[in-house]
């Protein structure tokens, strides 16, 4: 098996497991059926460059907590696809900080959470409509549970 090139950059002062979230990111791609030489770029952020980049790209105001860019338009399962750009996935670790204090669980898992779903949203899935929602959050906890037990 190809080991998938993830690169990650931490901008940002929060100290998370980086590893832990190439893991993820690389066990989620592989379980949606991405070619094993497919590249992933992760970015961490503070919020004053992912309230920019919100502005700029989705003509929203202010820092959220995950932004996609998708490269190459991979598709999951994609029979005979070979490898390609996923995408890159930015996190702000400070507005997730606040998301996990309000979920009841630490700024790692969240961060591991929001890879996992930046990850779905450069390969397609969105939650717009419910039925979407659904079946991209089912997928984002899917995912997250069979990464935990390889653990």
């Amino acid at each position: 098996m190809c080991e998938m090139n993830i690169e990650l950059s931490n901008l940002t002062a929060s100290d998370c497991d980086d590893s832990r979230l190439i893991s993820v990111a690389e066990f989620s791609l592989t379980s949606m059926g991405i070619h094993g030489d497919s590249e992933l770029s992760i970015s961490l952020v503070d919020e004053d460059e992912m309230s920019a980049l919100h502005v700029r790209w989705m003509d929203e105001p202010g820092a959220t907590d995950v932004l996609s860019f998708p490269m190459d338009e991979m598709k999951p399962h994609s029979a005979h696809a070979g490898p390609g750009m996923v995408g890159d996935v930015v996190l702000c670790p400070d507005f997730a900080a606040r998301q996990a204090a309000q979920a009841g669980h630490g700024l790692q898992d969240e961060l591991e959470l929001l890879t996992v779903h930046g990850i779905l949203h450069l390969l397609g899935y969105d939650h717009r409509e419910l039925e979407e929602k659904e079946e991209m959050f089912s997928l984002q906890d899917e995912l997250l549970k069979k990464w935990s037990q390889t653990l």
